[in-house]
């Protein structure tokens, strides 16, 4: 499976989605941007689109919620590790109150992963970092035997949220 990302004014990538209704698309707002994603096996309908492989899924994309994309750059030699970890995590996140959707993203033609998560409301994803769950599957990360000793980041990682932003009726 593949997902791409563009961005563009939310009347563009309405209209876009229209064209293309059979597709996945999800769109949302950000701070000052319109994103959208659209996942598939096939070719994107996009011209110049971020591309990614999604190596690791749960749950169903939509477009009724709060998006958190947590952007991670890793290094060549990292890959391997970075994604062994990833692919075989407890899956915890998917058992949390107001969680819809999870994907992995390994970059196609850059550095930086996205570990995506999309939740019913900024509530959720801020009670989920709050949480046992999330203390559980980030207790190496700053350990001789998590990710960061291994030195496998190629810069620092950074959170973009957005929301997804529903049809006026």
């Amino acid at each position: 499976m593949n997902l791409y990302m563009t961005t563009g004014t939310y009347d563009y990538m309405r209209k876009l989605r229209e064209k293309y209704a059979g597709e996945t698309m999800v769109i949302m707002q950000g701070e000052n941007t319109t994103l959208v994603l659209h996942e598939t096996e096939k070719k994107t309908v996009f011209a110049t689109p971020r591309r990614y492989e999604v190596i690791s899924s749960a749950g169903e994309l939509n477009e009724k919620g709060f998006f958190v994309f947590n952007n991670i750059p890793v290094s060549d030699e990292g890959r391997p590790v970075f994604e062994h970890r990833f692919t075989n995590r407890a899956g915890a996140v998917e058992n949390q109150p107001g969680f819809i959707a999870f994907r992995l993203l390994r970059p196609v033609k850059s550095d930086t992963y996205v570990v995506l998560t999309e939740w019913e409301s900024p509530i959720f994803f801020e009670k989920w970092k709050e949480s046992q769950a999330f203390n559980k599957a980030h207790e190496k990360r700053d350990t001789d035997s998590g990710l960061k000793s291994q030195n496998i980041f190629s810069g620092s990682s950074y959170i973009t949220t957005y929301h997804a932003k529903p049809e006026e009726e």
